[in-house]
């Protein structure tokens, strides 16, 4: 193999750090993007620009939603956890 190749199969060995601040999350849109674009791709069975863009934004607004409806309910679950549910059981009357 030659040094380029080895170079460049040695840096997959390590992840990339994402963070989890919003300006990081946005490295998903073209994830989203991308998965969007192949699902549809292999499901249709003939494809039209037109038709073919509209299903895919369809698609791919349907990802992001669910994306966001599941941080926020993960977000909640981990507040409750977290901050309210030790604050009532200190308080408990047991």
């Amino acid at each position: 193999m030659t040094t380029l190749a080895i170079s460049m199969l040695a840096s997959f060995t390590t992840p990339m750090h994402i963070g989890t601040d919003p300006i990081s999350m946005l490295w998903l849109a073209p994830l989203v993007v991308t998965i969007s674009i192949v699902y549809k791709a292999t499901k249709v069975a003939r494809i039209q620009a037109w038709p073919f863009a509209k299903e895919t934004a369809a698609l791919c607004g349907s990802i992001l939603v669910f994306i966001v409806v599941a941080a926020v309910i993960l977000y909640a679950l981990a507040w409750v956890v977290t901050g309210q549910l030790p604050a009532m059981l200190n308080g408990s009357a047991f």
